[in-house]
């Protein structure tokens, strides 16, 4: 499969100014990434999981658990107004 790259807008879309020269390696640098992709696409992956990795992967972080709940009544000791189990500050809005 050969598909013809545009390095001028390539170029222009990654906002580079080229010389000419620069330009031809451009070009066939892209088709040799483009042709490796192609290489690729040709792999047999029918007997492959979506998720399969060539490494294990486990989760490395621990279960959330409360170990330390600050008790409710402790916390709205200082607390200068409260109301129904919370702290209360002046309305900002009307």
């Amino acid at each position: 499969m050969s598909i013809e790259i545009d390095v001028n807008n390539v170029a222009n879309l990654a906002k580079l100014s080229l010389t000419d020269e620069e330009k031809a390696v451009m070009k066939s640098e892209l088709g040799a990434i483009i042709g490796f992709a192609d290489k690729l696409a040709e792999i047999d992956t029918s007997g492959v999981d979506i998720t399969a990795h060539i490494v294990p992967i486990t989760n490395v972080l621990r279960a959330d658990e409360v170990t330390n709940q600050p008790d409710r009544d402790g916390l709205l000791a200082n607390a200068p107004t409260k109301a129904d189990g919370y702290m209360t500050v002046p309305r900002t809005f009307e």
